[in-house]
């Protein structure tokens, strides 16, 4: 048994390609006993302030009431990662790079101390031995073009908290190539499904 964490970031909540492909990749990858804790990351989550960077850096056993209350989306988002063997995400591409639900969730989550810490030689990923999936949706741009700032950031903050098995499955220039693009993603799906069979 495993549990599987699977989080949208599309502002729609229909007609959604990520949203699409991340479910049909879940599906997929779930097996009966598996837990899967879901987070909608369009339905809002609040920004980081000066008042919760204090409460991060402050040890738990000395937080205030008010320090472990402004923290507490923080700390439960971090829980939901910990538990997590496997992250899936749907991720559309916004302004060529991602939406600011998915950057207000790494904000959230990039937690020294909790998922990194600093070393002698460099801060240090803490959610090691996690595989994660994204599934990207664009509208013009093609992924791994010099437009694309989604992918290299999502593996490299990815990377950052210690999760460096990362697969991209992509339907990028859905605006010029609609169904093909899709088909494409729906393909590279059923390839990561016949190799965890």
């Amino acid at each position: 048994m495993s549990t599987i964490l699977h989080l949208d970031a599309s502002a729609r909540s229909t007609d959604s390609t990520s949203r699409k492909l991340s479910r049909t990749l879940l599906q997929g990858l779930q097996n009966d006993g598996d837990q899967v804790i879901y987070q909608d990351l369009a339905e809002g989550l609040p920004l980081v302030t000066e008042t919760m960077i204090g409460a991060y850096y402050s040890p738990a056993a000395e937080r205030t009431v008010d320090q472990r209350e402004i923290i507490t989306v923080s700390e439960a988002l971090v829980d939901q990662l910990e538990a997590a063997d496997t992250i899936v995400i749907g991720l559309p591409m916004y302004n060529f790079s991602v939406p600011a639900s998915f950057k207000a969730w790494i904000d959230l989550v990039a937690r020294v101390g909790r998922t990194f810490r600093y070393t002698d030689s460099g801060p240090v990923g803490l959610l090691e031995g996690k595989r994660a999936f994204i599934a990207v949706a664009t509208g013009g741009v093609a992924v791994g073009s010099e437009a694309d700032f989604l992918t290299p950031y999502v593996r490299f903050v990815l990377g950052f908290i210690g999760i460096t098995d990362v697969t991209f499955i992509t339907a990028d220039q859905l605006n010029a190539k609609g169904d093909e693009s899709v088909e494409s993603a729906r393909a590279q799906i059923e390839g990561i499904l016949g190799e965890a069979a």
